[in-house]
């Protein structure tokens, strides 16, 4: 029983671990990172993401334009760009590590200490992918709040508010993190609950003297 609810953890980590990584690849890319509503023309929709601006009309048309110079963003764009992108790298690490350290999985069947290596340190790796993803989404949300709130900025100006990848990227950091954490514990309690080899894999000899049999009397001189 206990093999198999350890087996569904690592069931659940992996797919929490996989979620998350497609979501905050997701995140890194639309350009939904925040939304402005301007009072002047209300069919007009702006959305700004890592990489650019996009205008979105009443007739649905959707017009983009790339930032223009990376030096010239605001601070947390320019960090956020470089973690999202290190979330990315190391999600997909965590995830190939973790997949090899399954027990479903074939790979190092007979070295069950490099199976449970890989899946801690897939773990430990999905687990700094969600931190890295964690960091950037709330400092642009910080940033968002402290803008919005702005008492020095005339009420009559369009204030930046939150957008759908906000939201998702905190998803996909929960769910990096959650499914790291599953993985590694999962890694942790199969290293103390590993059987030992059987005494039927000795070989006949070895099994005869660990056992204290004799040889019979009859044998003896056979021996000498």
């Amino acid at each position: 029983m206990a093999g198999g609810w350890w087996a569904r953890a690592q069931g659940a980590g992996m797919l929490l671990a996989l979620l998350g990584w497609i979501s905050s690849c997701v995140t890194t890319f639309v350009p939904l990172w925040k939304n402005l509503n301007l009072d002047l023309n209300e069919l007009e929709v702006w959305n700004m993401g890592l990489w650019q601006v996009c205008i979105t009309q009443e007739e649905g048309v959707v017009e983009c334009q790339a930032h223009g110079s990376f030096l010239a963003l605001p601070p947390e764009l320019r960090i956020s760009r470089l973690l999202m992108c290190l979330s990315n790298g190391l999600g997909l690490l965590g995830c190939l590590l973790a997949a090899l350290g399954l027990e479903g999985w074939r790979t190092c069947e007979d070295k069950p200490g490099q199976k449970r290596k890989l899946l801690l340190g897939g773990g430990a790796t999905l687990g700094m992918a969600g931190i890295t993803t964690l960091v950037p989404v709330s400092w642009v949300a910080y940033n968002t709040v402290l803008d919005f709130w702005d008492e020095t900025v005339p009420d009559i100006v369009p204030r930046w508010e939150f957008g759908e990848a906000t939201f998702l990227g905190w998803f996909a950091g929960a769910f990096l993190a959650t499914g790291g954490l599953l993985l590694a514990c999962s890694a942790r309690s199969s290293s103390t609950a590993t059987p030992l080899a059987p005494a039927c894999h000795q070989a006949p000899a070895a099994r005869g003297l660990a056992g204290g049999h004799h040889l019979h009397p009859k044998n003896a001189d056979l021996v000498i």
